[in-house]
């Protein structure tokens, strides 16, 4: 039996709205089921409309469904907003009176919260309800609850399980079509949102020294870093603003120590000059870039894909850099592993994008998280010299990558400047030497170039396929899947690993294909964009979005129905 069932729970920031979901989820994880939970909520502590959407299959998903079976609504304000999105056969569950309404089950969550023990238990009614709609085990439910409030105290706890039960009671009488039978399984895989698998991939590599200024979505990243610094050797600083975030990761990477900051679009601006102060002194650093809808304060919780080329040609002139866009918290791990591992080896600024919907969602994790088994630091000591008093950090080589040394660490002299420079480092203003410190930088591209993963994707070999990067790459595989279950011959392909940007995968993946149509989440198909520069190859059509929501896969299977004819 294929089971895959959407609920979304919505009301007023400051209801619980994403306790409920992670409640839900949760126990779902715990029975074996896959699971996706999308927050979304605007930009204020109280008030306002916001909803979790969670999706739950005994297949592997990692996309929000625009299918909703069951539609809680703490806030009556949000029945007009969304009763339009449940599916044939799904319920809507009002808090209060019965309506009357076809369709609609009124259930008095606040009352029976505060005859549990206090209204704060809302949200645990609400859960309660839809587990018993849904045929679930109260005792898978019961199982979470004593592992969650089972240390605050004994009181919090039975208050908890009462209000869970009060729920679950409330609707044992109700038909639903959707009920099944719960099997109990294992857990697959973990349960993650992108901020956390950033901050684990960061620990993982080594990464010793954070700053920041906080911005949404990128501040759950250093809040989870943060609450690991007890733990490992990490400093985690919270400073005045971007500008002395960046500055100061600059200065413990060139004290020797693996750094990183993360912000958004906006505080990345801010932080432009320094990056190229990074590009210049060649000092290894990695800078998240947390994307969100823009221009200026724009969307602040939202989410978008509009900074992959300004990423790629951000700060004066030009100098090497990565940017990688993970398209999973899976993806998000381990490209934060390879980014601080090649900042160190080739001396560079790494850029990895993520956006709102990756940071802030949960989803199940598709393969294990491995830490390196090792750290390779590439760090030069005196031992390593022949004649450490000779050494200069600039050093002009044939792959672009001088021995670096630390400060203060031995003989050998660290001399650095933010000017253009000799070899030894000291400020130069000479056009011979100025032709040849570009060029000894920009020598490293090619071996930079052969880092770079290929886009992966599924149906390669198809006459149409769609094209997108970073987070998209759940939604687009599911849309193919929608697409070829009609017959019609579509692939997709992903991309993860941007820049330099890998022309020669490009060329063989796209070169054999009758057309490929552009799938992103800014108004200009960026991606595109870049690859029509970088291989003179021209997409056939686009499927855009820039609404501040995630995509979903029957939006992008629609959209290329209608493209291909």
């Amino acid at each position: 039996m294929n089971i895959d069932i959407g609920i979304k729970i919505g009301g007023e920031a400051g209801q619980g709205i994403q306790t409920v979901g992670d409640l839900l989820a949760t126990v779902c994880w715990n029975n074996g089921f896959y699971v996706t939970v999308v927050n979304d909520f605007e930009s204020r502590i109280r008030g306002g409309q916001s909803f979790v959407q969670l999706r739950f299959c005994n297949q592997l998903i990692a996309a929000p469904s625009d299918k909703i079976h069951i539609l809680a609504l703490l806030d009556p304000k949000t029945v007009a907003q969304h009763k339009d999105d449940i599916s044939e056969g799904g319920l809507i569950l009002t808090d209060g009176e019965d309506p009357g309404e076809a369709g609609v089950l009124a259930i008095p969550f606040a009352k029976l919260a505060r005859e549990a023990g206090g209204k704060i238990m809302t949200n645990t009614v609400v859960a309660g309800a839809i587990f018993g709609l849904l045929g679930a085990p109260f005792d898978a439910f019961q199982e979470l609850l004593v592992k969650k409030f089972g240390k605050k105290s004994q009181e919090i706890l039975d208050n908890n399980i009462t209000a869970a039960r009060m729920g679950f009671d409330a609707v044992k009488e109700t038909v639903f079509k959707w009920s099944f039978t719960w099997e109990k399984k294992d857990p697959v895989g973990l349960l993650m949102n992108g901020n956390r698998a950033v901050a684990l991939g960061a620990i993982a590599a080594d990464c010793r020294f954070v700053a920041f200024y906080p911005m949404s979505p990128a501040t759950g990243i250093v809040s989870e870093m943060a609450a690991l610094a007890d733990e490992f050797p990490l400093v985690v600083e919270q400073v005045e603003d971007e500008i002395a975030a960046i500055n100061m990761v600059i200065g413990a990477a060139h004290a020797g120590v693996r750094s990183m900051t993360a912000t958004s679009g906006g505080g990345f601006c801010l932080m432009v000059e320094a990056l190229g102060l990074a590009g210049i002194t060649e000092t290894p650093i990695l800078v998240v870039d947390a994307q969100r809808p823009g221009p200026a304060t724009g969307l602040p919780t939202r989410t978008a894909q509009p900074d992959l080329l300004f990423a790629i040609r951000a700060s004066q002139d030009e100098f090497p850099r990565f940017v990688f866009a993970p398209g999973s918290p899976a993806d998000a791990f381990e490209l934060t592993v390879k980014s601080l591992h090649l900042a160190d080896k080739y001396q560079v600024p790494v850029l990895l994008l993520t956006d709102q919907y990756l940071n802030d969602s949960l989803f199940t994790t598709d393969r294990p998280l491995k830490a390196p088994d090792a750290i390779e630091r590439f760090i030069t000591t005196d031992a390593d010299l022949e004649n450490p008093e000779a050494y200069v950090r600039f050093a002009i080589t044939e792959s672009g990558i001088s021995p670096r040394v630390l400060p203060c660490a031995g003989k050998a002299l660290s001399v650095v400047t933010g000017n253009e420079h000799t070899p030894d480092g000291h400020i130069s203003e000479d056009s011979l030497n100025r032709v040849q410190m570009m060029d000894k930088r920009l020598a490293k591209l090619p071996a930079m170039t052969k880092e770079m993963a290929a886009p992966s994707g599924c149906f390669e070999e198809s006459e149409v396929l769609l094209v997108g990067w970073g987070s998209t790459q759940a939604a687009i595989r599911e849309a193919v899947n929608l697409l070829r279950d009609e017959g019609l011959a579509v692939g997709c392909l992903n991309y993860t690993e941007l820049w330099p940007f890998p022309v020669e995968a490009t060329l063989r993946l796209l070169g054999q294909t009758k057309r490929f149509i552009m799938v992103e989440q800014n108004s200009s198909a960026q991606l595109g964009l870049l690859i029509r520069e970088q291989t003179g190859l021209s997409f056939n059509g686009t499927v855009l979005k820039y609404d501040g929501r995630p995509f979903i896969p029957a939006e992008i299977a629609e959209k290329t129905r209608k493209l291909i004819g």
